[in-house]
């Protein structure tokens, strides 16, 4: 009997949204909800996933060596040791994305559905040939977009060519939200982005600063118990597993909630 599993390409319009990062920290929560989870690096030539996750110490094979037939499948996994539901396939690092055809690695990703629950590829971010190899063997995709008008214009395109790959469900993260520069004016709502893509939001993650931490050494941010990113990024993991999880309150740490606490404290003194 097959195994019944789902290939998500987690994609983007530009670079920098926070993709990777995304990846990293949905893949880690579906591992923590006993799934079995395989993230594809397809960025051929530019592989960060792996630094990510605090795994490239132990690349000893990648993904074109598996197209290629130097290496086997099983080889080139890279398993996560304290979440061994967990696997890294590697993109190589000093070949190019022209050197694999989107027809190679729908052949490794079906290869793929025989062990893992989901499949989650990160896509170069563009249009290029890493993308079509990305959306290759795909059952669904996700378009993290931060809340800036380049970024969701080039989303905009981005939709339009997962449409025509006859994709049928894209859902949308907006990354990067900072409440703050909402109210000000000076950032996009999560509801104008939205409106403007309308494709279903699957979730919003803040702004946050232990991210930056969490890329250096190597631990998503999705292990920080005290981040409201991490915690985003669990409650996106347990919808993509079925769950109905209503969205975080961002505005939780923000002056006006500040505000409110501090009248609250007053009365209560009174």
């Amino acid at each position: 009997m097959k195994h019944e599993s789902v290939a998500i390409t987690i994609t983007s319009g530009k670079g920098g949204v926070g993709k990777s990062t995304t990846v990293a920290s949905v893949g880690l929560g579906l591992a923590q909800l006993g799934k079995k989870v395989c993230l594809v690096d397809t960025d051929i030539g530019l592989r960060k996933l792996d630094l990510m996750l605090g795994l490239e110490n132990r690349i000893v094979y990648d993904l074109v060596d598996v197209i290629e037939g130097t290496g086997k499948l099983r080889q080139a996994l890279v398993r996560h040791k304290e979440y061994p539901g967990l696997a890294l396939l590697p993109a190589a690092q000093t070949r190019y994305k022209e050197e694999v055809t989107p027809a190679q690695v729908k052949q490794v990703v079906d290869e793929l559905r025989n062990e893992f629950d989901y499949i989650l590829i990160d896509s170069p971010a563009g249009i290029e040939g890493g993308f079509r190899n990305a959306i290759a063997a795909a059952d669904r995709a996700i378009l993290v977009v931060n809340p800036e008008i380049p970024s969701v214009r080039d989303s905009d395109r981005v939709i339009g060519l997962l449409e025509a790959a006859d994709l049928k469900q894209i859902d949308l993260i907006v990354n990067r939200v900072q409440p703050g520069m909402v109210r000000d004016g000076d950032m996009l709502s999560v509801e104008r982005v939205q409106n403007h893509l309308a494709i279903n939001l699957l979730g919003i993650v803040p702004e946050d600063k232990r991210i930056i931490r969490s890329s250096n050494t190597g631990e998503p941010v999705i292990l920080d118990q005290k981040s409201l990113a991490g915690k985003a990024f669990s409650n996106i993991a347990r919808r993509i597993n079925g769950e109905e999880v209503p969205f975080l309150e961002l505005e939780e740490n923000g002056l006006i909630s500040r505000i409110k606490r501090l009248f609250h404290i007053a009365s209560a003194l009174n």
